[in-house]
């Protein structure tokens, strides 16, 4: 049965309902606290990486900036396991969807930058027109600045969705050369399903590198704005 090559990043429909709400909690339901995991070496992981990620995403921060320690690292786990769902068998990956990914992005870059314009107003406001700059290029800069502040939540977005989608297409090109391959040259099959391994192995340190680049972008918004 031929399938449509974008047919794996659809949203799964039972009886005509989506059911991406129940995807997206899925990962988060199977690291829910327990008081079993206390001081054994699951947990010292755990612990040993929060605070791995916390001391590269908050060491230029500000006091004030680091109250947002706790919303940053639920940000990085949901991320990384949203990702690391779609590198399972049949399973959908919800931060392929453009629209999802949009929706963490704005609202946390309207946030950094409402933070700005409240405590540090003239300093964000400065942003927008460099010091020096001649006064006939005065109004194309702070077009200009205007137009890359409004990109930022769009670059957000369309790099953890590119990235994401690139790596399973890829997957899914390869995965179905191995199985064409298969009933003609054996031995052209076996080099595609290696090709395939080492591809997942890459693929999984995509899925990490990306949750760590959106959040420790996010971070850095909210580090020129606190």
């Amino acid at each position: 049965m031929n399938q449509n090559l974008f047919a794996s990043f659809n949203v799964p429909m039972m009886l005509g309902i989506p059911l991406v709400t129940l995807v997206i909690l899925f990962p988060t339901m199977l690291i829910t606290p327990s008081n079993k995991l206390i001081s054994n070496r699951l947990s010292s992981l755990q612990q040993w990486l929060i605070k791995l990620t916390l001391k590269q995403m908050m060491i230029t921060h500000s006091t004030k900036g680091r109250t947002w320690s706790l919303m940053l690292l639920a940000l990085i786990t949901f991320i990384t396991l949203n990702n690391l769902l779609g590198l399972t068998p049949y399973a959908f990956t919800p931060t392929t969807q453009l629209s999802m990914n949009l929706g963490m992005a704005i609202p946390l870059w309207a946030a950094t930058v409402l933070t700005g314009l409240r405590f540090k107003t003239k300093a964000s406001l400065a942003h927008f027109l460099p010091q020096g700059t001649p006064i006939p290029l005065i109004p194309m800069l702070i077009i200009i600045e205007t137009i890359s502040l409004f990109i930022q939540p769009i670059a957000l977005a369309v790099r953890l969705t590119a990235n994401i989608t690139a790596g399973h297409l890829l997957m899914h090109l390869l995965g179905d050369t191995a199985l064409t391959l298969s009933s003609i040259y054996l031995s052209s099959s076996v080099i595609t399903v290696i090709i395939i391994v080492l591809l997942i192995t890459l693929e999984l340190g995509v899925a990490l590198i990306q949750a760590y680049v959106f959040t420790l972008l996010v971070s850095l918004y909210l580090h020129n704005n606190s």
